[in-house]
């Protein structure tokens, strides 16, 4: 089913796939199940795209996948996209990870709205894990579980460095505009890149939270996953030798299932 938030002015566009079976901890909505009116109660997970990417409901991308595990098991998924990306507004160039955590933030403050959902996870895949981690840290009363899939905090060491994805520019000196892989990223991008309390905030969140990543990650190293295994205080971070960034490779079903499988947990 689709879904629409507003955030400034745009449209942020995305979609909820619901439970097709009752989740062990399900209930009723309290206010209306007397009258029989309530939707059954589930779990909800909120799951954000990476950079260049979108929601990714394509029948056989990793996204759909643990989308359809999670649904099998009692649990609501919310994709949506983020600005700039896929089918919402705005303008790609516009796009910077403080303005995708607002966007981020606008999703959860509607979700966390609706009678119907128990408790809140977040998943985050490369940039659109850095964007749910420092989310959850200032929602830590709010969201239960957390799980990164090879999340790309080394966007701040890279951007200090002055590279992103192969190209270089001066980090003292950002242009306006820098060209990655054929899409044109604005240069306040870099700027807020460079300052980014990505690991600090992210500390806040002391509920259960997964990182998963690649152990030969060619597109960022694998240390960003262990490096939020020691700043939050209940992280673990799980490493495949058979999983590359975009989630393929010969571990993706044991992957995907773990995050399935620590997100019905912890989710009630």
């Amino acid at each position: 089913m689709e879904l629409t938030f507003e955030r400034d002015g745009l449209t942020l566009r995305g979609r909820i796939d619901l439970p097709e079976t009752p989740h062990a901890d399900a209930g009723r909505a309290p206010d209306a199940a007397a009258a029989g009116t309530a939707p059954d109660r589930h779990p909800v997970v909120i799951l954000m795209h990476g950079f260049t990417g979108d929601m990714g409901a394509g029948p056989d991308t990793p996204y759909t996948q643990l989308t359809r595990s999670l649904t099998e098991s009692g649990v609501a998924v919310v994709r949506f996209d983020f600005n700039g990306h896929g089918s919402s507004d705005g303008d790609f160039t516009a796009m910077n990870v403080l303005n995708e955590l607002n966007d981020a933030i606008q999703v959860l403050e509607t979700i966390r709205e609706r009678p119907e959902f128990t408790s809140i996870g977040l998943v985050g895949h490369s940039q659109g894990g850095v964007v749910a981690g420092m989310l959850a840290g200032l929602y830590p009363d709010i969201v239960d579980a957390l799980v990164l899939l090879a999340p790309a905090a080394t966007l701040k060491d890279d951007a200090v460095a002055g590279t992103c994805m192969g190209v270089a520019y001066d980090p003292r000196h950002i242009p306006p505009r820098v060209d990655v892989d054929g899409h044109v990223v604005g240069g306040h991008y870099f700027r807020i890149a460079q300052a980014l309390p990505i690991y600090e905030t992210t500390a806040r969140f002391d509920h259960p939270a997964l990182a998963i990543h690649g152990a030969y990650d060619a597109v960022v190293d694998a240390a960003a996953s262990l490096r939020y295994a020691d700043a939050m205080p209940d992280c673990t971070a799980v490493l495949y030798d058979g999983l590359d960034h975009g989630l393929y490779g010969t571990d993706r079903e044991a992957a995907l299932s773990r995050a399935a499988d620590f997100l019905t947990r912890h989710l009630s």
